[in-house]
This record gives structure tokens, C-alpha cells and sequence, in this order.
């Protein structure tokens, strides 16, 4: 079913009319809502921009469309086009007179209307750690907070033998009601849990999804269905479960997506091949490749401060900004996952998937819009305008035993799982390069690591120096002068600017001090996790956070050549101890291109 936003303007010299479609429940049907602006307006005033999110309430949904309203231009043609989100349903009426300013309308989504439909979850591997610790608690506070439809079921499947009850007991020991620890969480708990069902099958087995669809069917009786799929399963069985669900569980009237885990691929080519796979069974639009780091609040409110600050947009270039670094620090080694980890290494596990996402973001240009493709555009012009990684803008290494007092700490070959003679990195640092004219010539400075001293992500950018600096001869150390904005992802998010101050006293003495927004105690909220954001995303279809198959190729070859480099010349990582700040080597890359870590001193 397609839902079409037709709307008509009309004046003395006669009417226009223009409208977008947008995939909401299927493909067999359409709905048609006009909004007719009345022939006393003098000019053709248009909508410029919808919000998207809505939510489902008990009594009478209303879901807000915001619009500023603006003349025709001098051809008669319209100022600004329509876009309306997936999943809205209902009918615009128009008021007989308009204000030539924002309008916000209401628009009501009756009691029939909502449960017309109903949404089916089911999440294969069900029973892995993935499942149980992110994907039912995030789900849960989901429904905690009325975010679900009122009409939605679960279904965990997977190769291990359950019952529904044990299912139910399971995933209860991880759903926890964090959110401002209000009142009825038990309540709340048992009517998630009796959402919750389990069917045990194959991956690869028609049979066992025709008899899933069978379920499914009994739970969505007399409603139309939309069907979420949650691929939590290795990546060498990805392609057989979409073709089951596909051809055997889809919905045929409603919509079907697939939330698709990384890693995607090993390089260009495993890459290209999956996505092929895939789109034999899937369009490109029902696919949901997640990275949960997009997720991240800090994430997502990347474009919210640089487009939203005047103070910050202009500095965001060359001009101003002397280098920009990414950092993520694990403070633990693969503790049990080191067979999954070495056949994929941090440049595949973290750089080329959570890094680069978080470098595209933060590089782009000014989108059209916030819609999902506008902002995608973006992000794979930045991909695209980047030099493939050379070898010697790399740094590898990989952590050993380290005794520190009473404890000894495990080398990444101590883990049982790892071969003795394992050269897969546990930590890298890169220098990337941007050849635009917004970046050109400044360094992207990136290191991931596991096993070193702390755990954190941040994002810090590093401003130029002030030319012809009145104080140089007071401040002795020009880098650590030098103003940083810092944006911290995770732990305690934060964004803070570093500054230079003047002591209090007589004297002339300088200090760097720090412009705090720590969001704990500015915002004494729960932060919803990245999972919670990214699931409910999908099942209201919004991709803005989701990777498209063109970003993904274009992550690929940038990392593709330098990983052939490293297997084929057998590249040994520089070893640095358990719970070090990570190989010697990070540092002489930084120096390279005249820059310190900004980790290094806070």
C-alpha cells in the first residue's frame, strides 16, 4: 500500500496540485489525503517539511505535521516539495483561512485505523548473548515507554530447543526497568513477556519458516501484518535465513524489513557478494544495516551541533581546524570471543564500520534536508572524496600478559581460541585524508584498541593556532594552547571546548580551562540506548541511521587495499602491554603529521 500527500493550491489564476509517494503497509493498495487551501489565499502556499516520528498513545493518536508556508515562484511552480514519512496514516483537513507563518495541524489516527495493523518481531538467534543483552531489553523499554504499536508480537527462533516459558525466563533475567525506575515495572514486565513466544528451526530450512509464518499468522488474525526480521546470527548463514523468510514468513500484505548485524563482509568483494545475496530476496529498502554507534546520542546529535550553531559551522573546515581525531579505547581483551575476533582483526571489527560512520557524519556537507537519502547522499561524497589507506599511515599492534601488583593480565595468544601464532591487530591507529575543499590537507587521525588503559570514544577536533598570538611567550607549549572541542560518546557523555583563561591574581599566568556540558547533569535522564533508537527507527522506517549498500562499498575500498597489504606481506603488530595506552608507534604516526593525541591529556 502506498500513501500519497496530495496537496492543492488554488488562487484567481487557477490551482496546482503535487504529491509524494510513500511505502507504508504493502504494495496492493493506496490511500489519498488532499489538503485543499481555499481560493481566498492569494498565493500557493506549500508544505516544506513533516515530522516524521510519531507516536502510538491508548486513547487517540495525533500525529503533528509541522509546516512553514512560503509563496510559488515566479513560473508558478512550488517553493518546497511534500515528503511524507512511512508508516502515517490518516486524513488532513485544511481550516478556511491560512497564516502566512508555521502552522502545526493535528491529525487524529482513529481506534480502527490503528488496529487495523499489527507488527511481528522475530529475532534469529534468539538465544545468543547479542539477543539477550541489547535486542529484548532495548525492545522492552521500548514498550515501556508506549513506543511499540498496540498490536505487536515477539517471536525468538533460533536452533536451540525451547518453550515459550523458558524463553520468557530467559530474556526476563536481562529486561530491567531503568527508566526513572517508575512504578508498575512488574506489571509492565509481565504483559512484554506474554508478547513473547519462541519457535525452534533451522536456519536454512523452508519448512521450519513456513511453520513460523503459521504462527505468526495465528497471533496476526483479522489484522493486517507488518513483519520485522532481526538477523543476530553469524554472517555465513545470513543469506540462507533472508531466503526462509523471504520466500516462506513475508508479509503479503503488509511490509517486511531485515535488520542486518555486522560485520558485512571481509573486504570488497565478500561485501559486494552478501549485498548481491541479498537482493535476490530484498530490496535495497527493506534492508536495515545496522551500526548501533549511529545510534549513540552523541552520535546523532553531531549535526544538531554543528547546523544549529552559528558559532560552530563556519569553523567546521580547514580553515580553522588543524586535525581531527577519532578514538576508541576498549579496556578489556576478547575475553572468549578471540576466534570470532581473529578472523576479522579491530580494522575490520571497529575502524571500518563504527569510525569511518562516525567520520562521515562529522564531515559532510549541509544536507538538502534531514531525510534519510538526503543525509546518505552526504555521508558517501564524503567516502568517496577520501585516498585509500596507505601502509604507512598505519600503525598495527596486539596486546601481551602484563603483571600489574597481584594480577596477571592474558596476552591476546593466551586466549585458548586464538592460534599461538596469530599477527590479527587488536589495536591500529590510521592517518586519513579528505580531498575536498572543505578538508583538504588536514589529517583524520584514527586508533582503536582493545587491553589499554581505559574504556572510551570520543571525537576531538583540534583547532589552529592564533596567528600572531600575543601570549606565545607566556604559554610555552603552543599544542596544549591550541582551543579542542571534545565530544565524549561514551563513558559520561559530554561535549566540552577547551579554552585558555587567565589565572586569578596579579600576575600574567595562562590556563586551559574546559566549557562543560556533561549531559548527566544537565540532562538527569536515562540515555535510551543505541539499540532502542536504531529498532524503533526501523520499524517506523526511517534510514537515516541505517548504511546503505553505496556507503558500505565505498567504506570497503578504502580499507580493502591496505588489509590485502597486511595479510599478504604478513605485516607483525607492534606488541604493548595489557592496559597500556598501546604501541609506541601511535605516537610516531601522530608526530608525523604534527599532531599530539588528544587522549593523552584529557
Amino acid at each position: 500500500m502506498s500513501a500519497h500527500l496530495s496537496l492543492q493550491c488554488s488562487s484567481s489564476s487557477g490551482s496546482l496540485t503535487h504529491s509524494r509517494s510513500s511505502t507504508l503497509y504493502g504494495p496492493n493498495s493506496r490511500i489519498t489525503r488532499s489538503i485543499v487551501f481555499p481560493s481566498s489565499v492569494s498565493s500557493c502556499k506549500w508544505v516544506s517539511q513533516i515530522l516524521s516520528r510519531f507516536r502510538l498513545k491508548k486513547n487517540q493518536q495525533l500525529v503533528k505535521l509541522k509546516f512553514s508556508l512560503s509563496s510559488s515562484s515566479s513560473n508558478g511552480h512550488p517553493l518546497n516539495a511534500v515528503f511524507l514519512q512511512d508508516d502515517m496514516l490518516g486524513s488532513l483537513s485544511a481550516k478556511n483561512h491560512v497564516e502566512p507563518q508555521a502552522a502545526e495541524v493535528c491529525v487524529p489516527m482513529t481506534e480502527p485505523a490503528k488496529e487495523q495493523y499489527t507488527l511481528s518481531i522475530t529475532i534469529l538467534g534468539a538465544s545468543g548473548d547479542l539477543a539477550k543483552k541489547k535486542i529484548f531489553p532495548a525492545l522492552f523499554a521500548l514498550y515501556y515507554e508506549d513506543c511499540l504499536p498496540q498490536n505487536f508480537t515477539i517471536f525468538g527462533y533460533a536452533r536451540t530447543n525451547l518453550t515459550d516459558e523458558e524463553l520468557r525466563i530467559m530474556i526476563s533475567e536481562t529486561l530491567t526497568c531503568r527508566i526513572d525506575q517508575r512504578e508498575n515495572c512488574d506489571d509492565k514486565m509481565k504483559e512484554f513477556l506474554g508478547r513473547c513466544f519462541y519457535h525452534s528451526g533451522q536456519y536454512n530450512c523452508e519448512e521450519d519458516f513456513i511453520e513460523l509464518d503459521r504462527k505468526l499468522k495465528e497471533k496476526e488474525v483479522g489484522r493486517i501484518p507488518n513483519r520485522l526480521f532481526y538477523l543476530s546470527i553469524p554472517p555465513n548463514i545470513f543469506v540462507d535465513a533472508v531466503r526462509c523468510a523471504s520466500l516462506r514468513s513475508s508479509s503479503k500484505d503488509g511490509w517486511t524489513r531485515v535488520i542486518v548485524e555486522k560485520p558485512f563482509g571481509r573486504d570488497s568483494e565478500s561485501s559486494k557478494e552478501l549485498t548481491s545475496s541479498l537482493k535476490k530476496y530484498l530490496q535495497e529498502d527493506q534492508i536495515f544495516r545496522i551500526d548501533h554507534y549511529l545510534g549513540k546520542e552523541l552520535v546523532e546529535n553531531l549535526s544538531v551541533l554543528r547546523f544549529s550553531n552559528l558559532v560552530f559551522e563556519p569553523l567546521w573546515s580547514r580553515n580553522y581546524i588543524r586535525n581531527v581525531q577519532l578514538i576508541f579505547s576498549e579496556d578489556f581483551g576478547t575475553e572468549g570471543r578471540g576466534g570470532y575476533f581473529d578472523h576479522y582483526g579491530i580494522i575490520r571489527d571497529i575502524m571500518q564500520n563504527h569510525l569511518i560512520q562516525i567520520l562521515a557524519l562529522f564531515a559532510m556537507e549541509t544536507p538538502v534536508s534531514l531525510d534519510a537519502e538526503d543525509i546518505r547522499n552526504e555521508k558517501v561524497k564524503v567516502l568517496r572524496s577520501m585516498r585509500p589507506l596507505q601502509l604507512e599511515d598505519v600503525i598495527v599492534g596486539q596486546y601481551k600478559g602484563h603483571t600489574k601488583g597481584p594480577k596477571s593480565y592474558p596476552g591476546y595468544t593466551d586466549d585458548p581460541t586464538v592460534p599461538n601464532d596469530s599477527i590479527t591487530p587488536t589495536f591500529a591507529a590510521a592517518a586519513l585524508f579528505i580531498d575536498n575543499a572543505r578538508w583538504d590537507g588536514v589529517p583524520f587521525l584514527m586508533k582503536a584498541g582493545k587491553a589499554l588503559h581505559t574504556r572510551s570514544a570520543e571525537i576531538r577536533l583540534q583547532f589552529r593556532h592564533v596567528p600572531g598570538n600575543l601570549y606565545k611567550n607566556i604559554s610555552t607549549d603552543l599544542d596544549k594552547a591550541t582551543n579542542e572541542l571534545v565530544i565524549r560518546v561514551q563513558p559520561d557523555e559530554a561535549i566540552y571546548l577547551k579554552i585558555n583563561n587567565k589565572v586569578p591574581g596579579l600576575g600574567m599566568r595562562l590556563d586551559r580551562s574546559n566549557l562543560n556540558l556533561l549531559y548527566s547533569t544537565r540532562y538527569p535522564i536515562e540515555i535510551p540506548d543505541a539499540y532502542e533508537r536504531l529498532l524503533l527507527d526501523a520499524i517506523e522506517g526511517e534510514r537515516r541511521l541505517f548504511i546503505r549498500s553505496d556507503e558500505l562499498d565505498a567504506a570497503w575500498a578504502l580499507f580493502t587495499p591496505l588489509l590485502k597489504q597486511l595479510e599478504e606481506k604478513k605485516i607483525a603488530p607492534e606488541l604493548y602491554p595489557y592496559g597500556s595506552r598501546g604501541p609506541v608507534g601511535a605516537h610516531y604516526l601522530a608526530a608525523k603529521y604534527n599532531v599530539r593525541w588528544g587522549d593523552l591529556s584529557g
